[in-house]
């Protein structure tokens, strides 16, 4: 937690005690259903709560914006990005029921209103949202597959609406594949440690999202 105080000084003492209510809480219900390995969870602030926030060096999402997780597992990115924009809404999903139970126990724990866990395949989702976040639960190709139509291209936010995808390692063959728009974020420019040094976060978005976006500067 101090090294999130010094990363994002901004954070009200409302949002830093909910993200400080998130290890007890993690460390408890990882006893009975495990969605944390054994390795990360002594890391888990690091690992799991930076790396997720992560997102907001990048983006500060306006109020209002809609929010997909897709394959949210125990609820990364989302739980940490909706303790920190309350006015946002998210949908976490996953296939993993247990998973999504962990998720509602945490998200019912701490008060997140602006949170919905649901068990489901990214395919079966319905709405549209302005941005999808995921932590590479598949390549790259796959799941563009999976999230098809579900970005609506009139955004309102800093970016074009699309996907915000925290991934590691070399992918450059993955974005080959890809008909759309990339941004890549190398995240050791923004944290010191070691851990971050192989992270990037990838927005990738349609051509549609981006012509609306230039209309708007």
């Amino acid at each position: 937690m101090d090294k999130i105080k010094t990363y994002f000084p901004e954070l009200t003492s409302l949002q830093i005690d909910r993200l400080t209510q998130l290890w007890p809480l993690y460390k408890e219900w990882n006893q009975k259903i495990n969605v944390i390995s054994r390795k990360d969870i002594d890391f888990f602030y690091l690992r799991h709560v930076l790396h997720s926030l992560s997102v907001m060096k990048v983006i500060r999402f306006k109020p209002h914006t809609r929010l997909l997780d897709v394959g949210t597992g125990g609820g990364f990115p989302g739980i940490p990005l909706a303790i920190c924009f309350p006015e946002c809404r998210f949908l976490l999903v996953d296939s993993v029921g247990k998973k999504i139970k962990v998720v509602t126990e945490v998200k019912n724990a701490l008060g997140l209103d602006n949170v919905e866990a649901i068990k489901a395949r990214a395919e079966a989702v319905n709405p549209s949202f302005d941005f999808i976040v995921s932590r590479a639960v598949k390549s790259l190709p796959v799941f563009m597959s999976w999230i098809s139509g579900k970005i609506s291209p009139e955004g309102f936010n800093d970016l074009p609406n699309g996907v915000l995808y925290l991934k590691g390692g070399e992918f450059s063959e993955e974005l080959a594949k890809l008909r759309f728009h990339q941004n890549i974020y190398d995240l050791s420019v923004f944290f010191e440690e070691p851990f971050f040094d192989t992270k990037k976060l990838v927005h990738i978005f349609s051509p549609a999202a981006k012509k609306h976006f230039d209309k708007r500067k």
